[in-house]
């Protein structure tokens, strides 16, 4: 029997406490079903015995307080909600129990922004981690030893599991109860839930903001001339010169600013303009193209689906304006 311990912090997520108990429940059912012994005792366990969520709408009531759950085999560490930083400080006296847990053997995954619970205990220094792509900049602010790969739907390392934005969380529940019981059983938990089972990248769904919570003017006035000249075929030479300063030095400050080299921010604001006419206009791929500054189908291609993990055609089927 894996016993499953299913967090429930304060300003949790109602429903990202709610799935995972689903899945597992399900999957036991499944098992039965089939012949065979159920493989998951869930639990939802808190520091309280009733945490009211959503502003009071939602009260989950524990099956078990944290005191009296000496060892788990597989913690879950919801999304959380409203503001992170407010929701990190009223969390923290779980983070002990999580670490405690981790070294006792145990696998920990975090749903969604819930990866932000799991950092602050500071497993995640030096490893991998997803978390929702709006909240990317923030992570990495608040988590700068954290690797965090914003673009994927998964990660795993170590016996730690997270998992991207919102809904993507089914899938990295899905790859957990493969993990423990097969593949025939994920196929079957895969079609009972409507679950993709192949999404492996959140980069088609994520919108490029403009990273501007840094302190350095010089850095925001060039990143407001390449927003305003997107279409035109910019150079960091040109941007050095526009702004009186060594490229060496522009290219080290933009990095530190934005988390982003001058060519990537220019490809991405790029693409980002691409991406909102393959959504709201009917124009062609290659009138799309020369819209956004590009001469070259296959530059344009390339940089594209390294953006989006999609090609242009691909991106404008998913998308396009409908009649």
């Amino acid at each position: 029997m894996i016993h499953v311990s299913i967090l429930v912090p304060e300003t949790a997520v109602p429903q990202a406490i709610v799935d995972p108990r689903y899945m597992f429940t399900a999957v036991n059912g499944f098992l039965a079903n089939a012949g065979k012994e159920p493989l998951f005792e869930v639990q939802l366990v808190a520091m309280t015995e009733t945490v009211p969520l959503s502003d009071g709408v939602v009260t989950i009531k524990a099956d078990a307080l944290l005191k009296d759950i000496p060892k788990t085999d597989l913690v879950i560490v919801p999304a959380i909600s409203g503001d992170v930083r407010v929701a990190l400080e009223r969390n923290k006296e779980l983070l002990p129990w999580i670490v405690a847990q981790y070294y006792k053997g145990a696998e920990v995954a975090s749903l969604c922004i819930g990866a932000f619970l799991l950092a602050n205990t500071g497993l995640l220094n030096g490893r991998t981690c997803s978390t929702h792509w709006l909240y990317a900049d923030l992570f990495r602010e608040l988590f700068p030893e954290v690797h965090l790969v914003d673009e994927k739907i998964i990660t795993e390392q170590n016996r730690l599991y997270s998992s991207g934005g919102a809904n993507s969380y089914w899938n990295l529940l899905l790859y957990l109860v493969e993990k423990h019981t097969n593949r025939e059983m994920a196929i079957l938990a895969s079609k009972y839930f409507v679950i993709e089972t192949m999404r492996n990248s959140q980069s088609p769904f994520i919108i490029f903001k403009t990273q501007k919570t840094h302190q350095d003017d010089t850095i925001r006035r060039a990143q407001e001339y390449i927003e305003q000249h997107y279409m035109d075929r910019l150079t960091v030479d040109e941007l050095a010169d526009l702004l009186a300063t060594g490229r060496r030095s522009l290219e080290r400050r933009f990095k530190a600013a934005t988390n982003n080299t001058v060519t990537e921010y220019i490809q991405r604001v790029k693409m980002e303009a691409a991406k909102k006419s393959f959504e709201t206009r009917r124009d062609n791929i290659n009138e799309v193209m020369y819209a956004v500054g590009y001469t070259d189908p296959k530059a344009f291609r390339t940089t594209f689906k390294k953006i989006t993990g999609l090609s242009p055609a691909e991106y404008r089927n998913k998308y396009k304006r409908t009649a």
